[in-house]
């Protein structure tokens, strides 16, 4: 916005309380999908922008990392979620040198997150300096100088620390973690840290790498999927679509959540007449409403029964041709599983009956093609990684992993956050990537682990490292204690928000504040003349081409891999080893590079230009290859750890409101749980209140 007043205020109202909906999407997931459009882009360039939204020739949705159906596309491939992204992200406000002249930041402060995410994209680096009150511009050479001067005159590379946000594209996620260890670190904390980290760690031990191991025709084809801990109905509604088509083939979808959240229970998909006018399809046929931290009590109780099952008939539920040939460990969790785990604690600990459990484990002895499928709901748990195994371990009992329609779906939220860590974006990345790298550009990486999300926390926190620069995200709001994140940021000599958007992290700066203002996903990005594309890998490691078409909100925005390259110039001088420059103006040399470096993406450039991208390698899935420390898919003996709750004493959780993706705050209506006009609202069943 380029006036000094309130034009947009957004602050939370009173709660208003009805009904909970008892579905997902439909005519109303449409509407309020329109009507952000037009609030925030207008008609024309609502029309425009949605009827590029992942489609080939387009722009891949900035939203979650849900996959494309291989094949046909739809006219309106996307979902609610979707459409408020890119409402968010291609709005006409805007947010200029005049607005940071009339706003201070201890004004900015006080403001909300909802409030300052509406306010419209950025359109000028922006610094604060030492002792000021309000951002004033400042030119890119400029801002560029301030932040070479500031890494060059640190003791150590290791007292800086460069986040990433899973919205940042491969080559520009690439280029970023290639400058940083050229620079001399691995302080390369990222998002993921704070979300799926449980996931890749439980599965690189279990099956030999972190990602999922099912595509969408697996799930398609699945005849059992059990759905744990996530609500797609609100973080990925395109999910549904293909849980309809799951259906309609015959699956059978187990979902188990604390809560029944409206997407589990029916979907009307608004593209087709029963969608609308209809009953729409149901998703769930079971729902088992665990207690909170129960999860891993439920996956040792179906491997108990599983177990029981097979030595009431022996040969018949086990497969016991994959556990010889494939598995490690097995000898020593069966004998745990039957020795330590009592059917009458798991009770307990699920909150469910006996007879669910039961049904439920009958249910995995009957299937052919089981695919288990979870969010941040198992994630974001203090034995997240053991519960995670505990549920591998389930189908590794009946070779689920490396055959048709069945594996393992961990659902990723941000768009690319798979592929930066597929890039090099992690403080652990293995010597062999790291030899490739040296080997392509002649630089000497680090090979000492760097600082991941938490232990770069602590070390702003206690005075270890002076200088933060994040690549897109709102580390703030990200993660979990906003007071320590604060304080430790305050204490850094720079801090640096390469953003589109205004959000709380650039109100928490350090002695010096700078604001980078990025193209996102769906400006066109032009370097030297031409038109750039760019990439991102999916949930199920299908790597694709993402193309911008609308015009930049200003003219002083860079792409992030211009703001990478054009740093990194700046940093090393015209004698570096790296073609700084050659990269910022062809994205397509950067593609070339990758190919010889990563594993996986030979003839890069060449294969994602067909039609629906390439899919990456993976070892179990392709070839039940288990590139582990034994070799063998392992099964890992975990002690089963739960919350026992006292009498009058509750377990809370904390949950996303619907009109939220991860920081974003789309609005504070959440309409699918029936409340209007507010997001910090507690929950409590007043059966289970003490009081």
């Amino acid at each position: 916005m380029t006036d000094t007043t309130d034009r947009y205020t957004f602050d939370e109202d009173e709660v208003v309380v009805s009904h909970e909906k008892s579905y997902a999407a439909g005519v109303p997931a449409v509407l309020v999908s329109l009507r952000r459009g037009l609030e925030q882009m207008g008609p024309v360039r609502t029309a425009r922008t949605l009827a590029k939204l992942n489609q080939r020739r387009g722009f891949d949705c900035p939203g979650c990392a849900w996959p494309e159906t291989p094949g046909h596309r739809k006219h309106a491939e996307f979902c609610e979620n979707g459409a408020k992204a890119v409402a968010e992200e291609a709005t006409t406000r805007t947010v200029g040198p005049e607005f940071f002249a009339a706003h201070p930041v201890t004004e900015l402060l006080g403001r909300t997150d909802y409030w300052l995410g509406q306010q419209g994209r950025l359109t000028h680096p922006m610094v604060l300096l030492p002792g000021a009150t309000h951002y004033e511009p400042i030119g890119w050479d400029e801002a560029f100088s301030l932040i070479a001067g500031e890494l060059r005159a640190l003791a150590s590379p290791d007292e800086a620390v460069f986040y990433t946000s899973g919205r940042t594209s491969n080559e520009a996620a690439f280029m970023y973690q290639l400058m940083i260890r050229a620079f001399g670190t691995n302080n390369l904390p990222d998002c993921s840290n704070m979300c799926h980290e449980s996931s890749g760690s439980a599965l690189v031990e279990t099956i030999g790498i972190g990602k999922g191991s099912v595509s969408v025709p697996d799930i398609e084809n699945a005849d059992l999927i059990l759905i744990a801990g996530q609500n797609p109905g609100t973080n990925h509604p395109r999910m549904l679509s293909t849980l309809e088509k799951s259906k309609a083939n015959g699956a059978k979808v187990i979902a188990i959540n604390p809560l029944p959240e409206a997407g589990l229970l029916r979907f009307k998909d608004p593209q087709k007449v029963h969608g609308v006018v209809g009953d729409g399809v149901q998703i769930a046929d079971e729902f088992l409403q665990i207690r909170i931290g129960g999860d891993q009590a439920l996956f040792q109780g179906l491997a108990k029964l599983v177990l029981d099952a097979e030595d009431a008939h022996p040969g018949t539920v086990l497969d016991h041709e994959f556990l010889t040939e494939h598995c490690a460990g097995w000898d020593d969790y069966a004998a745990h599983i039957r020795s330590t785990v009592d059917l009458d604690t798991i009770v307990t600990a699920t909150g469910l009956t006996i007879e669910q459990i039961r049904q439920t484990a009958d249910a995995l002895i009957a299937s052919r093609r089981t695919i288990i499928c979870w969010a941040m709901g198992l994630t974001q748990q203090t034995h997240g990684v053991a519960t995670i195994q505990d549920a591998v371990a389930l189908l590794l009992m009946r070779g689920m992993i490396g055959k048709p329609g069945a594996g393992v779906s961990p659902v990723r939220g941000h768009s690319n956050v798979q592929g930066d860590r597929t890039m090099g974006i992690w403080e652990k990345m293995p010597d062999a990537f790291l030899d490739a790298l040296d080997t392509e550009f002649s630089i000497t990486s680090p090979r000492h682990h760097g600082l991941d999300a938490v232990d770069s926390i602590r070390a702003m926190r206690d005075g270890k490292a002076s200088v933060f620069i994040a690549m897109g995200g709102n580390f703030v709001a990200a993660t979990p204690d906003t007071e320590v994140t604060e304080a430790a940021l305050r204490r850094c000599a720079l801090t640096v928000q390469v953003s589109t958007k205004l959000n709380r992290s650039h109100l928490v700066a350090g002695r010096t504040g700078l604001i980078l203002p990025s193209l996102g996903r769906t400006d066109k990005d032009v370097q030297n003349g031409r038109k750039q594309q760019v990439t991102v890998e999916d949930s199920m490691s299908m790597v694709h081409l993402s193309r911008g078409s609308l015009k930049p909100a200003s003219e002083h925005l860079r792409s992030e891999v211009a703001i990478v390259c054009g740093l990194a110039q700046e940093l090393f001088g015209p004698e570096h080893p790296v073609a700084w420059q050659e990269f910022m103006v062809d994205y397509d040399r950067i593609r070339d590079s990758i190919a010889r470096v990563i594993p996986g993406f030979s003839d890069f450039n060449t294969k994602v230009r067909q039609p629906d991208g390439f899919a990456l390698p993976h070892p179990p899935r392709d070839e039940r290859r288990f590139d582990t420390t034994t070799g063998r898919a392992n099964f890992v003996v975990n002690p089963l750890s739960w919350v026992p709750v006292p009498d009058g004493k509750l377990i809370l959780q904390t949950m996303r409101s619907h009109d939220q993706y991860n920081t974003t705050i789309y609005g504070l209506d959440d309409r699918y749980r029936g409340i209007k006009g507010g997001r910090r609202v507690l929950f409590i069943n007043e059966l289970e209140s003490p009081h």
